[in-house]
């Protein structure tokens, strides 16, 4: 066959004949091969791409569990119990567990009026589902003073006024079951608290811990140290009977009804058992002593601060009542403690009863999540900052929530969340890692069912006596930022201090977070309501313009020429006092001046705009911004913009401000405006 010449070049076909056997067979079978080697090369090419993107996929999920579970790397070290931070990690969980568990038990038994059980289930199961979820590695889930007060409080309320509307079936049924009402109380305030948190995070809400103040928090945390007090005098002095059932009048509800009522009846008319108040007094004598002994120690060497002084006046108190037999003399004890419920172990917590006190129980389980949350935020980023490592408050909010909504399948189990004394204990003695709090955990587990019996003869005294060592650490910190305000004159500071202590001691804890809260948000408000902004002067010398407050040497360069610099973004809550903000800067300038007082700067006759610092400037702001340039207009004061950024001046073309305004009144900084209303001799004496 005759080739042809042209731009390409037919491939040949194979002959035939007597070498047709020979090699054009063996070249077409070569380019077979070689056609399905390439064939497996794009194969295997695609099957090492597909196992790259199923690499790269399981990596980054390898690396969004890490980040979303941190507990799964703990247990990692399980292998390796010669880690020096796994170690630390043991010494820490023993150390903490042989405070909570004294501690559990008496904030269950003396401030929530509950079963002890539910104080160590609190101490075990949240901080469980907390290691696995949160983002803090030092950070100790467990009851706390304050939540418990409130569940103790929710629990007498309905106890004392049962259920308004109820039939006579249900208020017999709570009249003779107080102990299951108890459990159904702080159930389904847990679950409800569980369930607020964890909606905070799952929505991303982890700002709100910026809605206390530290002032408002202070007077919040001593005002309830000071009702706990209070409280736990009664059964120190062993008149827990007499509260429930007085010889006169109602049983005391208030804070101030329960100090008139231990005034009357150690003063007036003493009924005090003088056994128990002297266990009690001395339980809390022996354990300051043997705190201050362990400070003293511990300057000189560390293992002193190791020792479970709390523990060990348990064991001793329990020893001593057994051998004496204070039970007969008259002194209340720990005695047998029976299943929380005669159900099962676990029971779903939502059912009729638990219904019926959701409502009723909504607005304490909301102030537990807020102030619990706080809490703990406070001890994570305490930990996080001493540690060198980020937290993330949105993780937190969803840990504490899952760790309560678990614990509620317990029947009366206590809300539980962080705490900044625990936590630093926790820190100090070597926790590293949430392993500690895992450790911990499971000796509480074990104490609850093996440790617990031992404990028959405790006197209920010695527990009270333990919540009031606890909540005397917080009010002896108030001293501390009570002088630090007066010296630095942060009148606003003591007041709000003062009012939140008054109103918490005086009325309820309630009204004395909503207070804090409330006054929390009006002040967050009142500042992010009024709008940045300072008038600028020339820098002599320079074309540099700088905030006349701040740089007394700069000048203003012409008489009814006012040269605002808007210092950070515009949105709806900023905007709606900027007219009369600019309207004082124009009569007053920077100076505080009364309203009734003359003004001492002349009207302006131009106005620049300074907008280099406004990133963002919403709707409602731009709308408030072309009002306020069309009052200008009709007051024929001319109004300029510089520096404006491509985000605000879309918006600003949308709304039609910068039609308003003039093409050219639009400059790229503040002296070509100035060199415009120079050259167009825009201010004179005679107006414009």
């Amino acid at each position: 066959m005759a080739m042809t010449s042209g731009a390409s070049t037919p491939q040949r076909p194979p002959r035939v004949g007597k070498s047709s056997g020979g090699f054009d067979i063996l070249h077409s079978q070569s380019s077979s091969i070689q056609g399905l080697d390439v064939m497996s090369d794009i194969e295997h090419g695609e099957q090492v791409h597909t196992s790259n993107a199923n690499n790269a996929w399981w990596q980054k999920v390898k690396l969004r569990s890490g980040y979303y579970l941190p507990g799964r790397s703990y247990f990692r070290r399980v292998e390796n119990f010669g880690d020096l931070k796994l170690g630390g990690d043991v010494l820490a969980g023993v150390t903490v567990a042989c405070l909570l568990v004294p501690q559990s038990i008496s904030y269950a038994t003396s401030l929530a009026k509950l079963n002890p059980l539910t104080g160590l289930f609190s101490a075990s199961i949240p901080g469980i589902i907390y290691s696995v979820l949160g983002s803090s590695r030092q950070l100790n889930v467990a009851p706390e003073a304050a939540l418990s007060l409130l569940v103790g409080q929710a629990v007498q309320d309905i106890l004392i006024h049962p259920l308004d509307g109820g039939d006579k079936v249900l208020m017999d049924f709570i009249a003779h079951n107080p102990k299951t009402v108890a459990a159904a109380v702080s159930t389904i305030i847990t679950l409800q608290a569980g369930l607020m948190t964890f909606l905070l995070g799952i929505f991303r809400l982890g700002f709100i811990d910026v809605i206390l103040s530290r002032a408002l928090l202070r007077g919040f945390v001593t005002a309830v140290a000071v009702v706990i007090l209070i409280e736990q005098c009664i059964p120190i002095f062993g008149l827990s009977a007499l509260e429930y059932a007085p010889p006169s009048g109602d049983p005391p509800e208030s804070t101030l009804d329960k100090a008139l009522f231990l005034f009357k009846y150690i003063f007036i008319d003493p009924r005090a058992h003088w056994l128990t108040a002297f266990i009690g007094f001395g339980t809390l004598a022996a354990l300051l002593v043997i705190r201050a002994a362990k400070r003293s120690a511990s300057k000189r060497c560390d293992w002193p601060k190791w020792i479970p002084e709390v523990l060990l006046v348990v064991i001793v108190s329990t020893c001593l009542s057994a051998v004496f037999d204070w039970e007969k003399a008259g002194v209340v004890i720990l005695g047998r403690v029976e299943p929380v419920t005669d159900a099962s172990f676990f029971a779903f917590p939502i059912h009729s009863l638990n219904y019926m006190l959701f409502k009723r129980t909504a607005s304490t389980a909301i102030l537990i999540s807020i102030v619990g949350f706080l809490d703990s935020i406070a001890a994570a980023k305490q930990n996080a900052l001493r540690f060198g490592y980020s937290i993330s408050p949105n993780r937190e909010l969803v840990a504490l929530g899952a760790g309560n909504l678990a614990a509620s399948f317990i029947p009366g189990t206590l809300p539980a969340y962080g705490s900044i004394t625990r936590s630093r204990l926790n820190a100090d003695c070597g926790g590293r890692t949430q392993m500690a709090s895992i450790i911990s955990s499971i000796l509480i587990l074990l104490a609850t069912f093996f440790l617990l019996p031992t404990l028959y003869y405790l006197p209920k005294a010695v527990l009270s006596s333990i919540v009031c060592l606890i909540v005397w650490g917080l009010v002896v910190e108030t001293p501390h930022d009570v002088k630090y305000y007066l010296r630095m004159k942060a009148w606003r500071e003591l007041f709000l201090m003062t009012l939140t202590l008054v109103l918490t001691i005086l009325w309820s804890v309630e009204v004395g977070v909503l207070s804090s809260v409330a006054l929390s948000l009006l002040l967050v408000v009142k500042k992010s309501s009024q709008t940045r902004m300072s008038i600028l002067g020339r820098m002599p010398g320079t074309d540099q313009w700088k905030p006349i407050n701040e740089n007394p040497e700069a000048i203003e360069p012409l008489p009814g020429v006012l040269i605002v610099r808007v210092r950070e973004s515009l949105d709806f809550a900023n905007s709606a006092q900027m007219k009369e903000r600019l309207r004082r800067l124009e009569l007053y300038g920077v100076e505080h001046k009364h309203p009734s007082e003359a003004p001492t700067r002349q009207h302006a006759q131009v106005i620049v705009f300074h907008l280099a610092d406004m990133d963002n400037c919403d709707v409602a702001a731009t709308q408030v911004f072309f009002e306020l340039i069309e009052a200008y207009k009709n007051r024929a004061v001319n109004v300029f913009v510089c520096h404006l950024r491509p985000g605000p001046n879309d918006v600003f073309e949308k709304a039609g401000v910068i039609d308003l305004l003039g093409r050219d009144a639009v400059f790229e900084n503040v002296t070509s405006a100035m060199q415009h209303i120079e050259v167009l001799e825009l201010v004179h004496d005679g107006g414009i």
